[in-house]
């Protein structure tokens, strides 16, 4: 089910509305986890059993974490958990790839390739399954206390508002809203407010803009032409922040009427000057997700410099694996390690000195930056979007060097994607990308002007998104 369909804005999201609000509290929990649960199995009705099935033994391994004070018993109950769960993201998302690679070894060596039925990826799983490991690792950590009611555990693992694209929510954030939680009137006009806002984002500024990255990067690269690469992946870097940025915003939008509290996902990342600015931006429940529980306790920072390029190698590639269980996406983390490990050295004094230079100047200096960052974000979409590595590599050859063997007047014509409410589409994304309206219009924020504008904003985007191509969130397949 998805949020801009008309099932969840007519049906799903009122009727849940309806009985939550007019419930006793102590039976609100239960409204949320039923309602989340027929809300994922409304397109996987199976895969709801493997998201049951986690947050069980999960919920034991918390009981015991909490009644046990030997050292290593709790680690061999806290690698248990970390493993049956790692263990069933890796079957359904990466076996698949896992077999593939070791049948190309196989073909190569002569030998018959390994066949088996192909496995369908629980939507969501990559999240859940981080959310779980995060309050395994806190209750060990003693950081907050084991949940005791299976039910309200499985309330915040399957809470639907975040459950299929995050963000990642960490327990020990909401723990308190899930036991004490009131209905306030205002939190519920300051979510569905945040609700449209992202609803606006993604039906009238993503899905339009799609539309550009889906016809270049459909089309075979030997036909591409270097401006409209350029183009293509202009429109797809912007169509992947507004795309993932506007559920995330419904997801917080969605949380905040129910009374919960989840942390910011972004902030304008590409407003950041440098690639390490651009990740406390972008995704932000993830990157600290790998910081908290992975980059610190491999070290850090704090075991000297190859150490730390060794720990963001690994962390980043990992990363851009937890994204899909495909090469580009390694490629991809790493592209984006490399990068980190460069602003640590040499290349990061040089950025230094350009900030220096321009010191009289700074505007000047930060839109230089600013620039650089863009460039380098958008040569990494490539290995994100494109269809293999090799695409992936042709493609960028083509956006430095060119493609003598085609032309604008010959690829132009024949797609005709470039529209002018497109392209108008394209510079009003570019504008939003920045804080430039941040604090100017408080005055005008929660009157009633801006809900009249906000009630028009959500019957435009409604009809858009009734009579426009079903376009699922990008992020649902991780």
């Amino acid at each position: 089910m998805v949020f801009s369909s008309a099932l969840f804005l007519a049906l799903f999201l009122p009727i849940t509305m309806g009985l939550y609000f007019l419930s006793q509290e102590k039976l609100r929990n239960y409204i949320l986890l039923f309602a989340s649960l027929f809300f994922y199995a409304w397109g996987e009705p199976k895969a709801v059993l493997v998201m049951l099935g986690l947050i069980a033994i999960s919920y034991y391994v918390g009981i015991l974490l909490d009644k046990t004070n030997n050292i290593r018993s709790r680690k061999i109950f806290l690698t248990t958990g970390i493993v049956l769960n790692l263990a069933a993201l890796f079957f359904y998302k990466y076996w698949m790839f896992f077999l593939d690679n070791t049948n190309f070894v196989l073909e190569s060596l002569n030998f018959a390739p390994i066949t088996i039925p192909s496995i369908a990826l629980p939507i969501g799983i990559s999240f859940y399954v981080f959310q779980i490991i995060s309050y395994l690792i806190d209750v060990y950590k003693k950081e907050v206390p084991s949940q005791k009611s299976l039910s309200t555990l499985a309330t915040y693992v399957s809470l639907f508002p975040q459950l299929i694209a995050g963000p990642i929510v960490r327990y020990k954030t909401i723990e308190e809203d899930l036991h004490n939680r009131k209905i306030n009137f205002n939190n519920i006009f300051i979510g569905l407010r945040r609700f449209v806002i992202g609803l606006g984002k993604k039906v009238l500024v993503a899905d339009q803009i799609a539309v550009i990255a889906d016809t270049v990067f459909n089309t075979p690269v030997a036909q591409i032409p270097c401006l409209f690469a350029w183009v293509g992946i202009l429109a797809y870097t912007l169509q992947i922040f507004f795309d993932f940025s506007a559920y995330s915003d419904m997801a917080i939008g969605l949380g905040r009427v129910f009374n919960f509290r989840f942390l910011e996902n972004f902030n304008y990342p590409y407003y950041a000057k440098s690639i390490k600015d651009f990740w406390r931006r972008w995704h932000i429940s993830l990157s600290s997700w790998f910081k908290d529980y992975l980059y610190i306790p491999l070290g850090g920072n704090r075991k000297g410099k190859l150490r730390t390029y060794l720990n963001l190698y690994i962390i980043f590639a990992l990363c851009g694996w937890w994204h899909g269980a495909t090469w580009g996406f390694i490629v991809w983390g790493i592209y984006h390690g490399t990068w980190l490990v460069l602003e640590r050295g040499i290349w990061g004094r040089f950025l230094d000195k350009i900030k220096n230079i321009y010191l009289l100047r700074a505007h000047i200096g930060n839109f230089i930056l600013n620039i650089y960052t863009w460039l380098i974000v958008m040569v990494g979409w490539v290995f994100f979007r494109a269809e293999s590595l090799v695409y992936a590599k042709k493609f960028i050859k083509i956006m430095f060097f060119g493609n003598k063997n085609v032309t604008i007047n010959s690829f132009y014509p024949a797609t005709n994607f470039l529209t002018f409410s497109n392209l108008f589409i394209v510079i009003i994304a570019i504008i939003l990308s920045y804080p430039i309206f941040n604090g100017k219009y408080e005055k005008f924020r929660y009157s009633n002007s801006e809900t009249i504008l906000l009630t028009v904003l959500f019957f435009v985007s409604y009809v858009f998104a009734m009579t426009s191509t079903f376009s699922p969130f990008i992020y649902f397949r991780f």
